[in-house]
Parts: C-alpha cells; structure tokens; sequence
C-alpha cells in the first residue's frame, strides 16, 4: 500500500533532532522524498539512517541564500517542491522583557520568524511552477496563552501564526495549503533529563495545567505534521493545530507560570 506521502518531495528544517528528526523519519515510512535541512550537522547523519531517496542540507534558514540553496536542491535532485515544512527554531533565554537583550531578540527573531518568511516565500515560488503544495510552520502554545518572562519567542510564534493564516488566504487559488502545529510542553532537547531519558523517568515531575496529564512527545508533533502535509487535510487551510495535551484550550488565567518547560531549543525543533 501506498504511503500517505508516497512520492512526494518535502524537505524538514531542523531535522537534525527533536521534533524534525520524528518528522523526518515518519514522512520517510509514508513514502516521502526528503530534503533533511539543519544547522548542527545532526542532518547528515538522520539521512544516513534513513537512506533512500533522502538528502542532507547545511541550512542557515535566516540566511536567503542558504534557503535559495536548499530549495535548489530539492528542485534539482528530485524535480519539485510539494511538501515544506518549516520547523527549525529556537528560544532564546527567558526574562523580564526590559532585561532581555536587543541582541537576543535579533537572534530568536532571526530563526523563528525571518527563517519561517525566507522558507515560505521561496518554498511557495517553487511550489507556484509545479501546481502547489502544502506547508507546515512549527509554531508553539505559547504563541496563543502567553508564557511569563517569554516575551521575546512567545511574539516571533505569534508572527508564525499570522504568517500560515496570510499565506493561507494568498494562495488558496493557487493549490496552495498553508497550516501551522503549535507544540505545549514536549519532551525534547529543552528538557535535560531528555539527552538520556526516551520518556520521563520513573518519579519525574508530571505538569501542571495539561488535561491528558504527560509531556508531549517528538512523534506526537510529527503525527499532526504529516496529517497537514497529506491529502488527507486537502480540505484544511489557514489552521494552527494545537499538539499540547489540552493546554491552550484548558488555559484559564494560569498564565504567571508555563507548566513546564516548553520546546524551544534549536537543537530541538
């Protein structure tokens, strides 16, 4: 049986770890052809693991020539764009806004914000010569509740937000979908017990304030990615879908505090 990606061209950024690297691997199960892009190196050896019709990208994804390269590639080795998903980010230290550095803030806003433009702008010129697509943006809860002393990520996802719904309505004419996954709290690279745990210890704290009671999970993030990607959502556009055990919709002035440590990382997204 057919994959739900069979065949399709898609490239992940920040598929080096965390929640691209669950991407990479589940749309390789699907049938996917895959353009794997990071910074860390980390990319060369997921395509390693995966073999096939996959291939690895150096990507500084707030660098315009970089993405220009890396949508080369896939345009190069395999013909076309169909699938591009946008999920490299990091977060930056957290902090009362008036003490958080102009310098982080260009960082953070770099990656998580700039990246997400240059991915989309170039992604959708080569996606309007083959017939359209779909694009997945990695956005976060904190994008939708706010999260104390996070003002400098929360504002670059609330950014990603509106970029999917903008895009969404630009290109509906044009067989273009454009949707967004907003990860809560994951149990990834932010969290250290994660470098050497696969799921939280025995006697590890659980969190507060999450309806299905557990930290989320790189697949889980991966799932709802896929699901976007597929035909099966060829009916679904301008959506950010929350991945964050109920959070954001059970969020009732809790606010002061996130309930635990949300994945932001850039060796994470």
């Amino acid at each position: 049986m057919a994959g739900r990606l069979q065949d399709k061209v898609c490239i992940i950024t920040g598929a080096g770890s965390g929640m691209g690297r669950a991407m990479a691997k589940l749309f390789h199960a699907e049938g996917a052809r895959l353009v794997l892009a990071d910074i860390s190196g980390n990319q060369d050896e997921v395509a390693s693991e995966l073999g096939g019709e996959t291939v690895a990208v150096h990507c500084d994804v707030s660098d315009e020539g970089q993405i220009k390269a890396m949508i080369a590639t896939a345009e190069e080795r395999f013909g076309r764009l169909d699938v591009l998903c946008n999920n490299a980010g990091f977060g930056g230290g957290m902090a009362p806004l008036h003490t958080q550095p102009v310098e982080l803030w260009d960082k953070v806003h770099a990656t998580n914000i700039r990246g997400v433009f240059l991915g989309m702008k170039y992604g959708i010129e080569s996606m309007l010569k083959t017939g359209g697509g779909a694009i997945v943006n990695t956005s976060s809860a904190s994008a939708v509740v706010g999260w104390k002393h996070h003002s400098v990520y929360s504002s670059a996802k609330a950014g990603v937000h509106q970029l999917t719904k903008v895009a969404a309505l630009d290109y509906s004419d044009r067989n273009i979908r454009v949707n967004a996954v907003a990860p809560g709290t994951m149990w990834t690279g932010l969290v250290e017990a994660s470098k050497t745990h696969d799921a939280p210890p025995e006697g590890f704290p659980t969190l507060a304030g999450i309806p299905l009671g557990r930290w989320g999970r790189a697949e889980d993030v991966a799932a709802a990615a896929l699901f976007l990607a597929s035909d099966e959502a060829a009916y679904v556009t301008g959506v950010i879908l929350p991945v964050d055990g109920g959070y954001s919709i059970g969020f009732s002035g809790m606010g002061a505090e996130r309930p635990g440590i949300v994945s932001v990382n850039a060796d994470d997204s």
